[in-house]
This record gives C-alpha cells, structure tokens and sequence, in this order.
C-alpha cells in the first residue's frame, strides 16, 4: 500500500493510494471516492479488493479544491464540508481524472491490460459516466446520485456496466429511479439491482443506514462481475 503520483490531462497533478495484491500483479480497479475523500474507509476499499487479486488505486478527485481531504460521516461539521466540496467539484474534471488514472493503472508493472471502475455515491455517478466517456473495461456504480441527468448518455456505453440501486435512496426520488430504470432497459450492457429496502450508502461500513445482509449481497454481485469482466 502506498501513494502514488498520477499527472492531469490538463495540468498538475494528484495523489492516489495504491494497493497491489500479494501476488505481485492484478487487474486493475479504480475505486471512486464519495463526498468525504480519499478516508479510511475508501483506503480500506482498496486494500480489500487488492485481497482478492485487485491492482486497486483510489484517485484524490478533490485535489483542484484542497488536496488530501479526509473526511468521516460521524460529524455535522464534516457533513457540511463534505458538501460544500461536493458543490464545487467539476463533474467533467473528476472524469478526465479517472480516465488519467485508468491510463495510469494501464501502464503501471502490477496491472494486466483490463482496468475497471467501482464507485460509491459520488463515485456510483461518476463510475456510469466512464461507462459513457470512457473505455474502462468494466464499471460498477453504487448508489450514483443524479443519473438521470445522464441517460441521454446511455447509447455511448460500449463496455458492462453495473448498477447497485438503493430502493429508498434518500438522494433520489421514485420518479428519478423509475427514469433511468426505463432508459436502462433492454440495454445487454448493463445490469441493474435494486435492494428495495435500502436507503442510500447501504454498502458504507459503519454508516448510518449501513445494513450488512444487503451489503454483503452486493459485493458478491461485484465480485462476480469483476472476474468476469476484468479476468
């Protein structure tokens, strides 16, 4: 586990916390941060999949507001940081540094040529948008906030994509999953699960809505999905 240096397509640079499997090499996953950073939990992400043969990198994608940012969900003061960095952060900008740090992972000793994309919340929005603007191998989306101001996108995506939908995500509404629901439909790319019953970061360890059974049925979904698309 270390941090790496990876350089922006339009200048500068950014930091990256790494995780190489023990075998020494692995397909390469680019875990996408939520609102609070590149924190414990999302470092304990990295060091989990690189455990199950996972080259795994976590991108600092609020380096352009403050770089480093480490934040929990225990506060209401970090609460309210967090969104006022969600609020200035550059949609268009945080992608164009996940294809940077796919290229990075490319081109990096421990990783096959297959790279793939799993993010949470922020990172569930900006993983279907690699699905739309990229060419990851793979990408798996957590609870992504606002897609559907993204489903005109939709006809782009050329590689799997995975949908972990939050059936009761306080951050959307009936309507907006029904929208992307019905835009998603018949597409062979993409697979979509909805946990009926859950409320947004469901799969976040120690949240607040956190709930284990469901948790736990995602990740197994994902970790299917990954071998089969990044092996």
């Amino acid at each position: 586990m270390t941090t790496v240096t990876i350089e922006a397509t339009d200048g500068g640079s950014f930091g990256g916390y790494l995780a190489i499997p023990s075998s020494g090499a692995g397909p390469g996953l680019v875990l996408i941060q939520e609102i609070f950073g590149v924190n414990a939990n999302m470092r304990a992400l990295c060091d989990h999949y690189a455990a199950l043969g996972y080259t795994a990198l976590c991108p600092d994608l609020f380096w352009r507001q403050e770089p480093g940012v480490q934040l929990t969900d225990k506060t209401e003061a970090e609460w309210q940081r967090a969104f006022q960095l969600y609020n200035g952060f550059s949609e268009a900008s945080g992608v164009e540094d996940l294809i940077a740090t796919v290229n990075f992972l490319r081109e990096h000793e421990a990783t096959g040529r297959k790279v793939g994309t799993l993010g949470y919340c922020l990172g569930g929005k900006l993983a279907f948008l690699m699905a739309t603007r990229s060419d990851a191998d793979a990408n798996v989306s957590y609870y992504g906030v606002g897609l559907d101001n993204a489903v005109g996108e939709i006809s782009a995506i050329t590689k799997p994509l995975l949908l972990h939908t939050a059936g009761k995500d306080k951050f959307s509404s009936d309507e907006v999953r029904e929208k992307v629901s019905a835009a998603i439909t018949g597409n062979h790319l993409i697979t979509q699960h909805v946990y009926a019953e859950q409320d947004h970061a469901f799969a976040r360890v120690g949240g607040q809505h956190y709930d284990a059974a469901a948790a736990d049925l995602a990740n197994q979904r994902t970790a299917a999905f990954l071998k089969e698309t990044l092996s």
